[in-house]
């Protein structure tokens, strides 16, 4: 199974590599989220199940108090397609969550109380965070369909520059006084036991990825 994650976040939001990082989940390697102590993209290394939450602008604002979206990858990563009975969403900010697994690719589009769950036919797949958004899809889908992993993959990110166009693979948008861009990077594959990541804080670039292996055990 393999996998491209790119993380948008404002850039004044700090965060840490991927590693193992929560005790609760000590087989789960992933980037933490500094602000909220979660993840965008986990994967459970004795499984090779990998889990992203995308943030759905479109959709509702959170709730005071409700807990953050970064929990949700770690959950389903760990408990797959039971993730739901580990943790309430009532009060979170609308979100994407994507499971990708050897066996299948699951993706559930919660809006309050509306749930909306999909399994995917086998095949490449790129999910967005909707909206303007989708024109990812639409123009660059195909293209890495055709190409291969993981120097395929990287060399299309490195088509240019971060765009204002959301659109784009790689994005900046400045809107009053803040930065909103494509601040990592990170290919993936996963297999039950062992997981292989090269990531990057510039993808766009030509400069040297990071890599890492984290087996189980």
């Amino acid at each position: 199974m393999r996998v491209l994650a790119l993380r948008d976040e404002l850039t004044s939001r700090p965060f840490d590599d991927p590693g193992r990082w929560w005790p609760e989940f000590p087989d789960a390697v992933g980037g933490r989220d500094r602000v909220a102590g979660g993840t965008w993209c986990a994967t459970d290394v004795p499984s090779g199940a990998t889990a992203l939450v995308l943030n759905r602008p479109q959709g509702r604002a959170a709730a005071p108090g409700a807990p953050s979206r970064g929990v949700l990858p770690l959950l389903a990563a760990t408990h797959g397609v039971d993730w739901r009975a580990h943790v309430r969403v009532d009060g979170m900010a609308a979100f994407l969550l994507v499971l990708a697994t050897p066996e299948r690719l699951v993706t559930w589009d919660v809006d309050g109380d509306v749930v909306q769950e999909v399994a995917h036919d086998p095949g490449t797949v790129m999910v967005t965070s909707g909206g303007p958004e989708d024109r990812k899809a639409e123009r660059h889908l195909a293209a890495f369909r055709a190409a291969d992993h993981p120097a395929g993959w990287r060399a299309l990110l490195q088509d240019g520059p971060p765009s204002d166009d959301p659109g784009a693979l790689v994005v900046r948008h400045e809107r009053d006084g803040q930065v909103f861009a494509t601040v990592f990077g990170e290919l993936l594959e996963a297999a039950p036991g062992r997981l292989r990541l090269s990531s990057s804080r510039e993808p766009w670039t030509g400069g040297p990825w990071t890599d890492a292996t984290f087996a189980s055990g």
